[in-house]
């Protein structure tokens, strides 16, 4: 499985506004600067996460996006569905499975293949890669973890 730009750049964005989240509203323009993404490219992707519930937006001079729910209540499962559409690995365990199912010996490793991944984009949360982003960018934080490691 290869997650496209779309899916890559919507999790970036979505990480982006979490990181906001108790500030308020974020610009686009101020988003696409701080991840060197194109602004038009960001607007594509921003729209079906808007029809997905995942994010708000609010016109006007003051106008911007924000997340729809807290980004502990947002996997990045919920935005690679939403950017990059189903996450199965192979079309046979899409709605309509292959008729070849029942004799079918990788059948039930593609299966294995796609809870895997389900189980790993699921149970990380927006909030998780906030901390992250904190441990691997807070100077404070960079120093505490590098003091534990010795």
């Amino acid at each position: 499985m290869k997650i496209s730009t779309k899916g890559r750049y919507g999790l970036r964005l979505m990480l982006d506004l979490a990181l906001s989240y108790e500030k308020g509203l974020v610009s686009l323009r101020d988003v696409a600067a701080r991840q060197e993404i194109s602004e038009k490219y960001l607007e594509q992707i921003i729209m079906p996460l808007g029809r997905a519930g995942l994010v708000k937006s609010t016109r006007g001079a003051q106008g911007g996006y924000r997340l729809q729910l807290p980004p502990e209540e947002i996997s990045v499962g919920d935005v690679l569905r939403v950017t990059e559409g189903s996450l199965t690995p192979v079309g046979c365990l899409d709605d309509t499975p292959c008729a070849r199912k029942d004799q079918c010996v990788t059948y039930s490793v593609w299966g294995r293949v796609q809870e895997a991944i389900t189980d790993v984009v699921d149970h990380i949360t927006l909030q998780d890669l906030v901390e992250d982003y904190h441990r691997k960018n807070d100077p404070e934080e960079k120093a505490s973890a590098a003091g534990q490691q010795g």
